[in-house]
């Protein structure tokens, strides 16, 4: 019998079977290099050697699958229940995966081991050969490249919430502008924590895990596109994926940009679904409505790793949630709108209107007079806007007082709907007087309360006006032209509301301020417009989805804290000084669980602070605490973070230390002065 069935069947968990009819085994999957990954195996008890062979299901991810087990035997079951077997594995050096933590996200050490543990799963007795892919965030995001790979037994992925384009989409940079937020430090500890339930601390544990550098090192000197973010993403090289892929994103979620473009260039099979929700599994979602996304991706996966004729592939191409409007956040249980399918991307029947910034701050159909409005930059503009800091997702501020340090246009009260689906562009005519200058364009609803809901927005680095690969100084005082691509979304402005563009130079604290104080200008005229990609009303078939399925329960893991509704460190309180001009906001968001083993608790704090008369000297400083508590041991991971900045470098300082009952076992300190590289 091969090595690798008998250390399968050696590693069946104690737990055995369950209620459910649904067992959990673990397996250790063998590397060419001698490093072993950790695996957990979902499959129904009767999925031995002698039964049906079965297609294979895998989510791939750093995020310690030992830990998560109840949310994988929840999300899983329904898999397992139709016929699958789900494997869930964590990368290397993460969890229970043995070897050195991988040197940064996305790496080619994960994606080497990623064929690997593919081509194992075909081979197991129970397997049918065929493999799937499919992960929300991260394992979103490596679902598409593998796909990019085309390992041969990989016959088809869904992508949940994720992206292709690593440069201008991902947490490190948003839309080309420094970003830092609560997910550098979090992350960083979860890779410094040995694997659970034993926490072993030994010297390959250090050497391999704690000692390792901070991944944001690696990112924060990368400041343009590039060959570093090139490497994973489908960017450019749309051509590449021959798997089948299913892509699902939401209104509220950062990495909704992706589905148009992967729609409109993926030539393999594609597939997309947006609805309203989040960052969130959309048969869990914020905010409602969701579906039982799980049903759809059985149909999907029948069809590829079966060989079922599901009638999948006579589904529309893409199915959207139509928004409709609500009121501003920052919280919403359930986003109003409508189902509709559409047979391709872009839509045949979509039309591109132009709205004019005008001279009385009116927003026109029609070009206006050549003029200009000047603009004072205020670099804590956005501070408001509260919830996460993360990026262009999520369920945005009443945004006056933005508003109220920004250029404003507005159009009349409509007299009819009008509703826009696609990526809406700013193409202004701008200057300044200053070599380093970013764009915001905001797009929102007035309702005739006077209350502003954040339909979409984007920002441009504009000394990436040109290139975010070869960045170049703005000449000051010298008008030059825009395009402010803003991102993927779907809304309906209803009769008698108002469309609002807004302008500014900031969006503080998740875009990191240019360093000068500044007037930017905006030359009003034929070259200053708004592309809004609008949809005529036409009769559409509404997809049946399903509702959302009630899962299962593992039982021994509680949720003794939830933190935020993000998952994210969201702004809990705000000080803006208008004598001083300094504003802080404070980011909180502390969670716990109980396992089996013990309890563990999380407590983040970050504070961000910013100067208007001193906008180089921004800062993020924060703290991030991990508590472990087993019988008669108590281990502590903590980190203290600081960011700042002057006007040509920013500089970093991190803490890492872990101690057991009290006593510091190990304590180390990293700190960089990073070049500020046209940011």
């Amino acid at each position: 019998m091969p090595r690798f069935f008998l250390l399968l069947c050696a590693c069946l968990i104690a737990a055995g079977a369950s209620a459910d009819g649904i067992r959990i085994q673990e397996a250790w999957i063998d590397m060419p290099d001698g490093v072993r990954l950790s695996a957990d195996l979902y499959m129904s008890e009767g999925a031995d050697a002698a039964s049906e062979k079965l297609p294979v299901l895998l989510e791939y991810l750093p995020y310690r699958k030992h830990e998560a087990r109840s949310r994988n035997y929840g999300l899983y079951s329904y898999f397992v229940r139709r016929g699958y077997v789900v494997a869930a594995v964590d990368i290397r050096g993460t969890g229970g995966s043995e070897g050195r933590l991988i040197p940064y996200e996305y790496s080619d050490i994960e994606q080497e081991d990623g064929e690997v543990v593919i081509d194992w799963l075909s081979k197991q007795p129970w397997s049918n050969g065929s493999v799937g892919m499919f992960g929300i965030s991260w394992g979103g995001f490596n679902s598409i490249q593998m796909a990019l790979r085309n390992p041969p037994a990989l016959k088809a992925i869904i992508a949940i919430d994720a992206t292709e384009d690593l440069f201008q989409d991902d947490v490190h940079f948003m839309d080309g502008i420094m970003h830092v937020d609560s997910w550098e430090m979090s992350m960083d500890l979860d890779n410094a924590r040995p694997g659970a339930p034993d926490y072993r601390l030994d010297e390959a544990y250090f050497r391999d895990r704690f000692d390792t550098e901070p991944w944001m090192l690696t990112y924060k000197p990368r400041q343009r596109d590039g060959p570093f973010w090139d490497r994973a993403s489908a960017k450019g090289r749309y051509q590449d994926i021959r798997i089948p892929s299913l892509h699902i994103g939401g209104w509220y979620d950062g990495y909704r940009d992706s589905i148009p473009r992967m729609l409109e260039n993926v030539k393999a099979p594609i597939k997309a679904i947006v609805g309203a929700w989040s960052h969130a599994w959309p048969n869990e979602p914020y905010p409602q409505p969701g579906i039982e996304w799980r049903h759809e991706a059985v149909r999907w996966f029948d069809q590829w790793l079966k060989g079922k004729d599901t009638g999948v592939l006579d589904d529309p191409k893409l199915a959207v949630y139509v928004r409709e409007w609500h009121a501003p956040g920052p919280y919403l249980e359930f986003a109003p709108g409508r189902w509709r399918s559409e047979d391709a991307w872009p839509l045949a029947r979509g039309r591109e209107r132009m709205l004019y910034p005008s001279s009385n701050h009116s927003l026109d159909w029609r070009a206006p007079e050549n003029s200009t409005h000047a603009l004072r930059f205020v670099p804590s503009t956005g501070v408001e806007g509260g919830g996460p800091v993360m990026w262009w997702g999520d369920v945005a501020h009443d945004q006056r007082p933005s508003d109220a340090f920004s250029l404003v246009y507005d159009g009349a009260p409509l007299e009819e709907n009008i509703e826009i689906l696609g990526l809406p562009r700013a193409l202004l005519r701008v200057s300044s007087d200053a070599a380093r200058a970013n764009w915001i364009v905001r797009l929102s609803d007035v309702a005739p309360d006077g209350t502003v809901t954040q339909v979409t927005g984007a920002a441009l680095n504009g000394n990436h006006r040109q290139s975010a690969r070869e960045p170049s100084a703005i000449v000051p005082g010298q008008p030059f032209d825009i395009d402010v691509e803003l991102h993927f979304t779907s809304w309906v402005f209803a009769k008698g509301h108002r469309i609002r563009i807004a302008i500014s130079n900031a969006q503080w604290p998740m875009l990191w301020p240019t360093p000068e104080s500044m007037t930017t200008a905006l030359h009003l005229g034929a070259a200053s417009r708004i592309a809004l990609p609008t949809v005529p009303f036409e009769e559409r078939p509404v997809p049946a989805y399903l509702p959302p399925a009630a899962d299962p329960i593992y039982e021994g893991y509680e949720t003794l804290e939830a933190g935020t509704t993000s998952g994210y460190g969201e702004i809990s309180s705000v000080d803006r000084n208008p004598q001083t001009g300094k504003a802080v906001a404070t980011a909180t968001n502390n969670g716990g669980m109980r396992f089996p083993w013990g309890t563990e608790r999380t407590f983040e704090n970050i504070r961000h602070e910013i100067d208007d008369h001193d906008p180089a000297k921004a800062s993020m400083t924060g703290t991030h605490r991990m508590e472990v508590d087993l019988p008669g041991r108590k281990l502590v991971w903590d980190a203290e973070l600081t960011f700042t900045s002057d006007r040509e470098n920013f500089h970093y300082s991190y803490r890492r230390r872990l101690s057991e009952n009290g006593k510091t076992l190990r304590e180390k300190t990293w700190t960089r002065t990073i070049p500020r590289d046209y940011q």
